[in-house]
């Protein structure tokens, strides 16, 4: 401690004298470094910063002095001596010669302080260069790429990538190619609605250009003719654009790929039996998608699989399906699965000078509508399910796009509630580099869960011993967890009303109460029913649920008995057959988003579907669309 002292000392001598001499001396015009005195790039800090403090404590002009104060407090900042640092770009602030370089690398490394103090906002803010500026390649180099990492952080995507833009600039030809994959991806990711408002804001060629090609292959990925018209036009206005001479390979294999255009579509569900009432929201979903967009050229089939799901599918591909949607139910995917990964033999017709059934090796294109324990990954192969899990992980992306730090996660002690958390942490722990934390409830000590959680338990457990040690007269409130900044709830609707009102009496007054998240499991069925205990609740559901008017509400007239669940069914029904004719180039593009009325659709390399949802909030009461 007293060796840290006696630095920090130093430091603040070293840096009056400086600012003494620069009172005293400052130049008006920019100062030409005296040829003989070597004090090396501030581009490169190799030293302990007493290296560079004992140099300027002998050095004879201020603008020596100045670089080498600035090269001590970089080497202070690399060793997280982040007080020091501050103290010697203090004391050089107003004071610094006019040399481009020094005003700059000051503003940059006071950025860089602020970063490692994580105040992001403040570093964007500093870290500002002047465009007359004339500066080194490096130096810009750094500006741009610390920009661009801030951009980041703060999950400003566009700004990101218009920073990144600039970067390319300074970068070698291998480095510069790299760097447009990153752009690719980052722009990738981005909504279509979010691409087309950027693109209208206008900015640099360079970055624009990355705009408007990524809003284009979007907007007509599933159309390869009009992609391949447009992408033409793009082009032809942006000769020298990086994407122009060599388009991502993504693009590439979108414009090769051949879209489906079945004539006879054939659905397989359960239509008969006990799970009879499950299939029958999608049928009608279906129905309804093929009547609202009528083609005389194409058939719709439903094959009963309750007889089993295999003798289905073979009579659907020997009657001339050439695409089959379905089966439903778990069981009955792994059966069709096992017949596909079967070698492909012809079928020999059973009866002599019959007609013959088709081969199986003409297999159809399949979109499955729940999810495989193993996935094929065969290229015509597709996986389409109302996954729980699928919408643990959209939590974690949307509460990590929302600021959250660190999320607690309250689970129902059963198999849907572990793989919903286990889910959730998965993705956290990609997004934020560690895994949330979980507490499992059972539903007879969701109250105990609760106060153990919260840290409850703990502070009472205190209080307890204090009035055993001093008096019983002692009045005291307990306190709750203050590091926790957002709950999220994987519980029924039944469960919500209970584990709500448990949450709010176990916050203390003296903590901030944390945001509350919960997923389309815990939805209320009448969204306009009154649920005042519910209010603050931030909630996930398909987008066409978070509609409180229109072909959702009509449902209710046509099936009044239908619940939300029912309601998701026939959105997932109309989806499928949508799909069908988009599913080649979204696979071949990722990039490429469906707006469904399920959510936001995209398929992975795997041919499953993911799914991006609605949030709405409780207030008053009622379920609210963000």
């Amino acid at each position: 401690m007293l060796k840290r002292q006696n630095s920090i000392k130093y430091v603040l001598a070293v840096s009056l004298m400086a600012a003494l001499w620069g009172c005293g001396s400052q130049p008006t015009q920019q100062v030409t470094k005296p040829a003989q005195v070597n004090t090396g790039s501030l581009a490169s800090v190799q030293q302990a910063p007493s290296f560079y403090l004992d140099a300027a404590s002998k050095a004879t002009d201020a603008e020596t002095r100045q670089r080498l104060l600035l090269q001590a407090a970089h080497a202070y900042i690399n060793t997280n001596q982040l007080k020091a640092a501050s103290e010697i770009l203090t004391s050089l602030k107003g004071k610094l010669v006019a040399v481009d370089e020094l005003q700059a690398e000051h503003l940059y490394l006071q950025a860089l302080v602020l970063e490692h103090k994580q105040m992001l906002a403040d570093a964007l803010a500093v870290l500002k260069y002047q465009p007359s500026w004339k500066l080194a390649d490096w130096q810009w180099r750094h500006y741009y790429q610390m920009r661009a990492a801030l951009y980041g952080k703060t999950k400003r995507s566009v700004e990101q990538v218009r920073e990144l833009c600039q970067l390319s600039q300074y970068l070698s030809e291998a480095e510069a190619q790299q760097l447009n994959s990153e752009i690719w991806n980052q722009l990738n990711s981005l909504q279509e609605d979010t691409l087309e408002y950027y693109v209208s804001q206008g900015g640099d060629p360079v970055y624009l250009g990355w705009l408007k090609l990524a809003y284009l292959a979007k907007h007509y990925a599933v159309d390869p003719a009009s992609l391949v018209s447009q992408l033409g036009h793009w082009q032809s206005s942006n000769p020298s654009h990086p994407a122009a001479i060599t388009l991502p390979k993504d693009l590439q294999q979108a414009l090769s790929t051949k879209p489906y255009h079945p004539r006879q579509i054939a659905v397989l569900l359960p239509l008969s039996g006990e799970r009879a009432n499950v299939a029958a929201p999608i049928k009608q979903g279906l129905i309804a998608s093929y009547l609202d967009e009528p083609d005389a050229d194409v058939e719709l089939r439903f094959y009963d699989t309750a007889t089993g799901a295999d003798t289905a599918y073979e009579a659907a591909v020997s009657a001339g399906a050439d695409f089959v949607i379905g089966p439903l139910l778990q069981n009955e995917v792994e059966q069709v699965s096992k017949l596909l990964a079967q070698p492909a033999t012809v079928q020999q017709p059973a009866v002599a000078d019959s007609t013959p059934i088709t081969p199986l090796n003409q297999r159809p294109p399949e979109l499955f509508l729940n999810n495989a324990d193993k996935l094929a990954g065969a290229p015509d192969q597709f996986y389409f399910a109302l996954s729980p899990v699928q919408e643990a992980a959209d939590a974690a992306q949307r509460m990590y796009q929302d600021g959250i730090e660190l999320p607690l996660l309250l689970a129902s002690n059963d198999n849907i509630g572990h793989r919903m958390a286990e889910s959730f942490s998965l993705t956290w722990q990609k997004l934020a580099d560690k895994p949330a934390e979980i507490h499992y409830y059972d539903s007879d000590k969701m109250r105990d869960t609760v106060q153990q959680a919260l840290g409850v338990e703990q502070s009472e457990a205190r209080i307890d011993e204090v009035k055993k040690l001093l008096s019983n007269q002692i009045k005291a409130d307990f306190r709750s967890r203050r590091d926790i900044d957002a709950i999220y709830m994987i519980c029924s609707a039944h469960d919500l009303t209970l584990l709500k009102p448990f949450i709010d009496v176990n916050f203390s007054v003296f903590a901030e109460p944390a945001k509350l998240y919960t997923s389309s499991r815990a939805r209320q069925d009448d969204v306009r029913q009154t649920v005042q205990e519910l209010n603050n609740i931030t909630i996930s559901d398909i987008p066409w649920l978070m509609q409180l008017t229109g072909n959702s509400s009509d449902l209710s007239a046509l099936w009044p008995s239908w619940g939300n669940p029912q309601k998701r069914l026939y959105a997932m029904g109309y989806d499928s057959l949508q799909l069908v004719n988009k599913l080649a180039q979204m696979r071949a593009f990722p990039g490429y988003q469906f707006n469904g009325r399920t959510g936001l659709l995209s398929v992975d390399k795997d041919g499953v579907i993911n799914r991006q949802l609605k949030w709405g909030h409780y207030r008053h009461g009622i379920l609210q669309q963000n």
